[in-house]
């Protein structure tokens, strides 16, 4: 499946705008030929925006979600977007997937908070595997801080994920993580890992870019720069097939062994 990230921070504290961004890539990715669309982390908000996160949050089925869905019939293709979530009192740093067809896949809450920053603006989820069913795919969601951990990103290999969407706002001088952990997280736990960063200065912020998205294999199939940028590349069923059979990580584990680790 063809996959476009969009490596944008939009105009952080206007949703509206940020629509229109997220649309006018939407249809560029869908040109070429991409069946998915992936934000970066809070890209419907923005992320430096203190007590406007709450302010700007929206429930999973809000204005907001019914825009974006209306974007992805538009243009035919599913869009995994970065946002505020308010259910009642609580606010969530989360991501929803959206079909092609409109209707909600899949909505997952950031479950590892990281920094002051976030503490004090959510609460954190608590369910770590959240999937959906992708054109053949099984596709699951994580947020930023979440892939910097083995153990989520196994927990979803042995839940049968395939491509693993992480909408994400890393920052410098973490460069590292895109370079060097996500195409390691792929490797040892035999996925696609679809990594995409915010870009530039925001707030006390300065995001680094270089989102990607790393096969099974361990090689990035393409790496964005430090701007703002539509990245694309695909996530072949084919050869992750071939990996999983070759790679024996997956089937040679001894979980007996691992008690200490909960």
């Amino acid at each position: 499946m063809r996959t476009a990230l969009l490596q944008s921070s939009g105009r952080p504290g206007h949703v509206v705008e940020n629509l229109k961004v997220l649309d006018e890539a939407a249809g560029r990715a869908a040109a070429a030929g991409a069946g998915l669309l992936v934000t970066s982390e809070l890209f419907l908000t923005g992320y430096a925006i203190g007590d406007d996160l709450g302010r700007l949050a929206e429930p999973a089925d809000g204005d907001a979600a019914d825009a974006i869905a209306e974007t992805a019939v538009r243009h035919g293709l599913a869009v995994a977007y970065g946002y505020s979530e308010g259910d009642g009192d609580t606010v969530y740093n989360s991501v929803q997937l959206v079909a092609p067809d409109g209707s909600r896949l899949a909505n997952y809450r950031k479950t590892h908070l990281y920094g002051g920053f976030e503490r004090d603006h959510f609460t954190p989820g608590d369910a770590t595997v959240v999937q959906a069913e992708l054109d053949g795919l099984t596709v699951g969601l994580m947020i930023c801080y979440d892939v910097e951990f083995p153990e989520n990103v196994r927990a979803h290999a042995l839940a049968g994920t395939d491509l693993l969407l992480v909408p994400t706002a890393l920052l410098h001088p973490y460069q590292f993580v895109a370079e060097s952990v996500v195409p390691v997280r792929a490797f040892e736990s035999q996925l696609y890992i679809a990594y995409a960063n915010r870009v530039g200065p925001e707030g006390e912020f300065e995001f680094v870019g270089l989102s990607t998205l790393a096969g099974p294999d361990g090689v990035a199939r393409a790496r964005a720069g430090r701007g703002e940028e539509l990245l694309l590349a695909d996530a072949d069923p084919l050869l992750l097939a071939a990996s999983r059979e070759t790679n024996p990580y997956l089937r040679d584990r001894r979980p007996s062994l691992y008690g200490s680790l909960v």
